[in-house]
């Protein structure tokens, strides 16, 4: 089977790949598409450090085609979104219903794949950049089949993780004010689950202009070209006091330090964007007596079972938007070629077609 390999130089196409049988517990899903997300470019360029080789992809929708023994959860045949976490089901924080927080296979690097005999990793306990993956049944969570494909392959992590942060980690309330940093595929969400939320004004900020219509489809009230005008000051131009939350959506480390400045006191700083390994932030120390919270989020915070089905029920109330998500769909052959337009802020989104040649 086909899919797309980093050995630690080269991103490639392959052909010859194969994967293990599936568990008891565990279930095989074809995938049909595949979201590009901004952590595949973090493996690539050694933001985010793994073990080579892997198969790359975290983001994937596809269709079942065979369940483990012990599986009762889905069926041959069910349309799935995938989720990159393996909860146990068992542990204190999945009692909690906090999955996110579950470690039974947080930072995994498993090898159920190989090309001419040679182990290969996968990634995010996914690897959706192939043909054929092998995952934990609670993983593959259904859809309706009204859903598309193309927009069902970018929930799993873009959608849960933008809106997870407005819904489930800073919970936001309607009349809040809030600042999304970075109009990217999380900063969508983002804009999109405040918006959902009541929040007044939602302020999309972005060094690209062209973003602003994006972000005005997706909920936004305002846009600040931070390559025009301090973020700082144009904020402040929209809301004089700050903001009660600001989203950190791009991880970048000035950003995330100044973000702490665009808070109105007792304001709230979500940090979603993933700076490089190691990497330290300041601010000063006086902002904290204003009662200012600075919070990270993982995968948004979010209960994948119950989640996606809250998602997907919006999206075909026509509440919540997945297909604008989706610039352009790729050939697999094509990943260098979405790359480059998402390096270049063409897209919201690309995603891949993994559909058998």
């Amino acid at each position: 089977m086909r899919g797309i390999i980093f050995d630690g130089d080269e991103l490639r196409l392959v052909d010859g790949l194969e994967v293990r049988e599936p568990g008891p517990g565990e279930v095989v899903v074809r995938i049909v598409n595949a979201g590009v997300c901004h952590s595949d470019v973090s493996v690539i360029d050694g933001t985010i450090p793994f073990p080579t080789p892997l198969v790359m992809g975290h983001e994937g929708a596809g269709i079942v085609t065979e369940v483990g023994s012990a599986v009762t959860s889905v069926d041959v045949g069910d349309h799935v979104v995938l989720s990159t976490l393996g909860q146990c089901g068992a542990c204190p924080s999945c009692d909690a219903g906090r999955p996110t927080m579950c470690r039974s296979t947080f930072g995994a690097q498993d090898m159920p794949f190989t090309l001419d005999g040679e182990p290969h990793y996968n990634f995010a306990n996914v690897s959706s950049f192939c043909e054929r993956v092998v995952v934990k049944a609670n993983q593959a969570v259904p859809v309706p089949e009204e859903v598309p494909m193309s927009a069902a392959s970018l929930i799993g992590c873009g959608v849960l993780t933008g809106s997870g942060a407005v819904f489930n980690r800073a919970r936001v309330q309607p009349g809040e004010s809030v600042a999304v940093l970075g109009v990217g595929g999380i900063g969508l969400n983002v804009i999109q689950a405040a918006a959902l939320s009541g929040a007044h004004p939602v302020i999309a900020v972005d060094t690209n202009p062209d973003k602003a219509d994006l972000a005005a489809t997706f909920g936004a009230t305002d846009f600040v070209d931070a390559s025009e005008v301090d973020a700082n000051l144009g904020i402040r131009a929209i809301r004089p006091t700050g903001v009660d939350y600001v989203f950190e959506c791009v991880g970048a480390k000035a950003l995330i330090e100044a973000a702490v400045s665009y808070l109105d006191w007792g304001g709230t700083l979500v940090i979603l964007g993933v700076p490089p390994l190691g990497s330290t932030v300041e601010f000063v120390t006086a902002a904290a007596y204003l009662d200012v919270t600075i919070m990270g989020c993982r995968y948004g915070s979010s209960r994948p079972q119950a989640d996606i089905a809250r998602i997907c029920d919006l999206y075909l109330a026509g509440r919540l938007k997945l297909d604008e998500l989706v610039t352009r769909v790729y050939p697999m052959d094509g990943i260098h070629a979405l790359l480059e337009d998402m390096e270049n802020g063409r897209l919201a989104r690309g995603v891949l077609d993994v559909s058998p040649a």
